[in-house]
């Protein structure tokens, strides 16, 4: 599943949302302090688990914050991770 994906941030919600064709399909909620984004916690639809949804989401969110000029705490265990096996967004910490 690679087909239409987005990855936009749902403000209101605070979260990030990968979605296809108006579907949510997973999600990277955070809280905003100030020009930092303390992410928290992420999902993705139990059956689209396995398809690699989680890294093009949390690629996509921290791709968004670096372009806004933005920085990233990482409380959530998988974008740690991800920010971890990607060195090229360990700049993005706080």
């Amino acid at each position: 599943m690679t087909g239409n994906l987005q990855v936009r941030n749902d403000a209101a919600q605070s979260r990030y949302e990968l979605t296809q064709g108006g579907e949510v399909l997973g999600y990277a909620e955070y809280e905003a302090q100030g020009d930092t984004l303390d992410f928290t916690h992420t999902q993705v639809s139990e059956e689209h688990q396995g398809e690699g949804l989680g890294e093009r989401l949390v690629r996509g969110a921290l791709d968004d914050v670096r372009a806004q000029g933005q920085k990233v705490i990482a409380s959530c265990p998988f974008v740690g991770s991800f920010i971890r096996k990607h060195a090229e967004y360990g700049d993005l910490l706080a």
